[in-house]
Order: structure tokens, then sequence, then C-alpha cells
């Protein structure tokens, strides 16, 4: 009863959180590409002493496409993933089985949301940015591992777009307002979600042993592990996007350091800022301490 109150719950907090795509994007809503997207905390190019206020804006906006093109290939792997654990409630509690379509839902309408801001980014910016992919590849390498160690990965994902907006975002003045305003949005319903997503880690975990869990969270620092890959083709993407929309072609010694603070503000934002999140740890506490630690102590290399 306790858990079924728990979805409905959720359920009738994300139908009040609901928004439509073009009350937010579109028509006279336009990026103004005179603003940084990003807050520093995440995007980490004020120490870049070498570029100019114009090219650390330039850099900030390449950041924010790549910030919600990133979060567009996790949705593309979130929304299979749901779907699938909604198939396994068909004729279960029918709180928790729309509550999860729901999830799905919302989850397509932010990649649509994504996709819109793509085409807006693209005509607005001047030039191509590159992103890893293809979406379906990075799918598929994630889902074939345990469901709990996909579960955990997502959770940690949920958690980290909370802190993101709550943290850097909400009292950041001079982000481009329309950005900022698509960050919360997304953030009103990704806060039911991580909810959500805390109840089907419970039940998946539920029904594994003391040893699949630990393996789980082995799973899970293995997702992150092929994502921190991903990261590191991301940053090359992003200088040569960086050099394309400046001109500028930076010296070796520019360049190490471009990589090296980039990789590590990208590493704290897509994977650092999950698995530290305190009611991310909480939950995994909740399944396996000795799992927490692991975690705990991989987290150092992310920050």
């Amino acid at each position: 009863m306790e858990q079924r109150n728990h979805y409905q719950e959720t359920l009738n907090a994300s139908y009040k959180a609901n928004w439509r795509i073009e009350d937010i994007i579109g028509g006279d809503k336009r990026l103004n590409f005179e603003r940084p997207f990003m807050p520093e905390a995440l995007a980490r190019v004020g120490g870049l002493d070498f570029l100019s206020p114009r090219e650390k804006i330039v850099l900030n906006q390449i950041r924010g496409h790549g910030y919600l093109a990133m979060f567009g290939l996790v949705e593309n792997t979130i929304l299979p993933f749901v779907v699938d654990q909604a198939r396994g409630h068909v004729h279960g509690e029918d709180y928790q089985m729309r509550a999860l379509l729901n999830f799905a839902g919302e989850e397509a309408k932010h990649i649509h949301l994504f996709n819109r801001f793509e085409a807006e980014f693209k005509a607005g910016f001047g030039s191509e940015c590159r992103m890893i992919g293809p979406a379906e590849a990075i799918a598929s390498e994630i889902l074939a591992h345990h469901p709990l160690s996909v579960g955990l990965l997502i959770l940690a994902v949920e958690w980290m777009t909370q802190s993101h907006y709550l943290d850097s975002v909400r009292d950041d003045q001079a982000l481009d307002p329309l950005f900022k305003e698509l960050l919360r949005r997304h953030w009103t319903e990704e806060a039911q979600h991580a909810r959500l997503d805390t109840l089907m880690v419970e039940e998946i975990a539920a029904g594994c042993t003391a040893e699949e869990i630990e393996a789980a969270v082995d799973g899970m620092l293995e997702i992150g592990g092929f994502i921190d890959n991903g990261l590191r083709q991301q940053v090359e993407f992003d200088i040569e996007a960086f050099g394309e929309a400046t001109g500028r072609k930076l010296n070796a010694e520019e360049t190490e350091l471009f990589a090296t603070t980039q990789l590590q503000a990208q590493r704290w934002t897509f994977i650092g800022s999950g698995i530290t999140h305190r009611a991310f740890l909480g939950t995994l506490g909740k399944l396996t301490m000795t799992g927490r630690a692991k975690v705990e102590q991989a987290a150092v290399a992310f920050r």
C-alpha cells in the first residue's frame, strides 16, 4: 500500500509540473547568443585566461549545446529502459503502470525538446558542434548491462539534474533567459523522475541477491568508464567546434590546458555530480554499504 501511494503521489505531482514544448521555444522565443548558456560551475571556462571574454562565451555556448545533446543521448537510453519496466507491470498496480508510462512519455518529450533546441542552436550559432554517438549505439552498450546497473546510473543522472539547476542555474542572472527557462522546465519533471527511479531501483534490487547487487554496482561503474571515454572524445569535438566558431588556432600549450580543464569539467558535470549526490548515495547505501564506499572512492577522479 505504501509503494502504491508513492506512485500515486508522484504521478499527481508530474501532472502539475507538465508543460508544452511550444511554450518554451520557437516563434519569438529565441536564444540570445550574446550571453552564456551554462553556469561557470559546470562550464569552467573562466580559468582559461588565454581566451578573450567573447571566446569564453562562445565556448560556454558550445558546452551548453553539448549539455543538452548529452542529456538527449542519455534519455534515448532511459526511454527504452522505462518502457521495459512498464511492460513488466502491464497487469500490475494501476498507479505504478500509469506513473511509469507517464515517465516514459515525459522522457520522449524531453528528447523532442532537445531536438528543437538543436535546430534553434544551429540556426543562431553559425557553425557545427559535433557530438559523440550515435544515440542507438550508446543506448545499446548501456542497456546490455544488468537492469540494476542501468537503474542506478539513471538514478544518478536524475539527481544530477536536480543539483545542476538548484545549485548552479537557478540563481545565475547572467545566463540567457531562454536557455535557463529550458533547464528549469526540464528540472521540474526530472524531480519526479528521480522519485520514480528510486522506486524502480528498490524494486529491482529486492529481486537480487547480495552478490548480484555488488555486481550491479560494478556494472554501473563500468558504464561510467564507458561514458568517461565518450567525454574524452567530446572534448576533442569541442576543441574543433571552438576553432571553427572563432577562427582561433590554439597552440600546443593552450590546447593541452583547454583539453585538461574541459575534460574535468565534463567529468564533474556528467558523472561526478551524480554519483556524489547525497540522495543517490543514500539509496545506494541502503542496498550495499560496500558498493557505496566503492562509488565514493571512484568519484574522487570525477570532481
